[in-house]
């Protein structure tokens, strides 16, 4: 179904994008900024756990549902990459990687459908774990300076974006060479 409460919150998730990018282009003190674009970056993050799960309680799944969820969570995370970028908080090399892959799994997936071979591509707990590292990275990197006066969130979040980087990769490795046989015997 194009319109039902699950997809309404991915289509606010996609919505809110520029709201997170366009507090660090307000005339207030960064410490404030920072505060507002995370927990902004927060509350999407959950309309993503919330979607999904109201989608099967409310039995809404669909196909719209399940294409149009995974396209808002890419572009909420390399959305808030750029922003973590210009800002100097996320080193230029992570951030392609990040995003590169992003780019290349989704068009792997979209070929191995197209193959009808989907299965190969399912999500695992490696792509599981990278988002989990990259989601909590991307929070203390907006976050950027002592959470309660003591966590040091910028270490915190430049530790778990490196971490993220690492299953970044692993996790395309992962990836491709499940899909590959698939390929090769689609290719021949």
């Amino acid at each position: 179904m194009f319109l039902n409460l699950p997809t309404l919150l991915t289509w606010a998730r996609i919505v809110a994008i520029p709201l997170i990018v366009g507090v660090f282009y307000l005339p207030r003190p960064m410490a404030e900024l920072n505060l507002v674009a995370s927990v902004l970056f927060v509350l999407v993050a959950l309309t993503d756990w919330l979607d999904g799960w109201l989608a099967r309680r409310l039995n809404q799944t669909s196909a719209f549902g399940a294409f149009l969820d995974p396209v808002a969570d890419k572009f909420l995370v390399c959305a808030s990459l750029l922003i973590l970028l210009q800002l100097d908080r996320v080193n230029a090399l992570v951030a392609l990687v990040i995003i590169g892959r992003e780019i290349a799994i989704s068009a792997l997936r979209e070929w191995m459908a197209q193959i009808g071979a989907s299965k190969s591509v399912a999500v695992h707990m490696l792509g599981k774990l990278k988002t989990a590292s990259q989601m909590m990275a991307i929070v203390f990197l907006l976050y950027d300076g002592p959470l309660f006066g003591v966590i040091p969130t910028h270490l915190l979040g430049t530790w778990l974006i490196y971490i993220a980087c690492c299953l970044t990769i692993w996790s395309m490795a992962y990836y491709l060479k499940k899909s590959l046989p698939d390929i090769r015997a689609k290719a021949r």
